[in-house]
């Protein structure tokens, strides 16, 4: 590192296109872009714990008329890009995620505004959601994925490492959330991290990595644990 006036050349390398996909199909979720048909199932799922909006700009919502209202203007926005998940399990929507500083010109994308109510949050779908949004942006060609969190939202940061990304730092006073100071951590995969991160979610995802009860054989952590460049260090001290 030391002495170059440059970083590599980046050659042959196309710029990906926005993101385009209406719905995005696994097997224990499917993402659908985000619309007013799926308010109603949202908010009734939501309804379960208001904790879910803690470190979200917005929510709880008291009403599901303001919840509508919110869905609407989400739903007509392009950065973000608001999906729902749908579990198969019932068919409903039961959170949302999306993509966002979404620039194609340099080849990176984020994954943010992840809201899962409760009988979504931990499920084997709600990680294949993730998974999903990740897989889709390498995919299509992007160099670099990232997800900033709350650096007190430690479910977050713990996701974060379980899909196998690297930790790259803490930002501090990023920013002020309903009134309160955030310091934001940061964590990304790159297009050099893709093939082993997309070997192991097939290796997680694969039927047989599950018993009967829909139990996983071999964590998901443990799979992309040689992928990640840098471990987040608060987790190492919980």
């Amino acid at each position: 590192m030391a002495g170059k006036r440059f970083g590599a050349p980046v050659v042959g390398w196309q710029a990906p296109r926005f993101p385009d996909a209406q719905v995005i199909e696994g097997r224990w979720c499917r993402l659908e872009r985000l619309t007013e048909r799926h308010a109603d199932a949202l908010f009734r799922a939501n309804g379960e714990d208001d904790a879910i909006w803690d470190y979200l700009p917005y929510g709880p919502f008291p009403s599901e008329a303001g919840y509508i209202r919110w869905v609407a203007e989400m739903a007509a926005a392009t950065d973000p890009l608001f999906y729902a998940v749908i579990s198969r399990d019932t068919g409903l929507a039961a959170g949302v995620m999306s993509y966002l500083r979404i620039t194609p010109d340099v080849g990176v994308i984020e994954l943010g505004h992840i809201n899962l109510s409760p009988r979504l949050s931990r499920t084997t779908a709600a990680s294949e959601a993730m998974i999903l949004m990740i897989d889709w942006a390498f995919r299509a060609g992007y160099r670099r994925f990232e997800w900033k969190c709350d650096a007190l939202n430690i479910p977050s940061r713990r996701a974060a490492q379980r899909l196998g990304l690297s930790y790259e730092g803490t930002f501090r006073q990023a920013s002020i959330v309903k009134g309160r100071n955030r310091d934001t951590a940061w964590f990304a995969a790159t297009d050099g991290d893709w093939p082993s991160l997309q070997a192991a979610y097939e290796a997680w995802l694969a039927p047989t990595n599950f018993d009967a009860e829909g139990r996983q054989r071999e964590s998901l952590s443990d799979l992309t644990r040689l992928v990640r460049v840098a471990s987040d260090p608060v987790l190492a001290r919980l």
